[in-house]
């Protein structure tokens, strides 16, 4: 039997782990007929069929399921080994693609990114501001950045910068004209600006004092999709906001934002970057998360 080539079975790993013979093909930068000819030789050349093809799908079958399990771990470790021979003699490049919220890219644009390119000019930066949380593997991104809490559960998950508080904010021009807000229950009565979370469902404002907790669903004739819409929103006097304090710390400064029912505050635990726990992690990507974990700051 002829021993597959490297290329081969890095080809078979992508497959696999896509279930798509157009995804694993523009990863791999092959045409799908040359990669439907690839496996078909591989599975002649071994005896044994790898994947369950239809019109619609591919899966493994319980021999490619047998083989992928067992080549990942060497293929990621062989890829640490060249990565390594490399960094050591300080050839750090690449492309990474990252989804993150639009905050979250402004975070990075302003404490990181010019030190890291500075001292990487040769990987590339390729960032995606997307507000639903989407499958990164799927849509081939390196890597993304969400709040730790919306992080899927089967995900590796690296904490950045510390948490993050929850404020609710209002223009002056918009409490000038309303009743005070001094408890939570008071945003019953006040225009809010609604948020609509990525499963479809409304957001429940949280607030949390001794051992009083308050989940309100509040009213509101505007919803949005994105935390930093809805900071503009309330800039503009369309109502009360509830955001994390990151989108809105310069206008809070500034005064073209009041906070109200600070003594109600609750803490995300912030913002992490995610992977998936069977994707070998770059050397670009190992750099960028150290640059992260030191020029991001700590958020109270």
């Amino acid at each position: 039997m002829r021993r597959p080539s490297w290329h081969e079975l890095q080809a078979i790993k992508t497959l696999g782990e896509q279930r798509s013979f157009r995804r694993a093909a523009e990863m791999l930068g092959l045409k799908r007929s040359s990669l439907s000819h690839l496996v078909k030789t591989l599975e002649h050349n071994l005896g044994v069929q790898l994947f369950q093809r239809t019109t619609r799908s591919v899966s493994l079958t319980d021999a490619g399921q047998q083989l992928l399990d067992r080549l990942s771990p060497l293929l990621n470790q062989m890829d640490d080994v060249l990565h390594d021979i490399s960094a050591s003699r300080h050839q750090h490049y690449g492309t990474l693609r990252i989804s993150a919220s639009d905050a979250a890219i402004a975070l990075l644009l302003e404490h990181v990114v010019a030190d890291f390119s500075a001292r990487y000019p040769d990987i590339q930066l390729d960032f995606a501001a997307q507000g639903a949380l989407v499958d990164i593997t799927a849509a081939g991104f390196d890597a993304g950045i969400r709040l730790i809490e919306d992080v899927p559960q089967d995900m590796v998950a690296v904490p950045l910068g510390g948490p993050l508080t929850f404020v609710t904010v209002a223009a002056p021009a918009y409490l000038a004209r309303n009743a005070a807000v001094n408890h939570p229950r008071d945003l019953l009565q006040q225009q809010c600006i609604r948020q609509r979370l990525p499963s479809g469902k409304r957001y429940q404002w949280e607030y949390a004092q001794a051992e009083e907790k308050q989940e309100i669903d509040v009213p509101g004739t505007l919803t949005l999709d994105s935390n930093a819409l809805m900071a503009q929103a309330a800039l503009a006097g369309l109502g009360i906001a509830y955001v994390p304090s990151l989108y809105v710390e310069k206008e809070m400064r500034s005064g073209q934002l009041v906070e109200l029912l600070a003594d109600w505050r609750v803490q995300s635990a912030g913002i992490a970057l995610w992977f998936p726990p069977n994707r070998h992690q770059s050397m670009a990507l190992r750099l960028f998360i150290d640059a992260l974990k030191v020029g991001l700051p700590r958020h109270a």
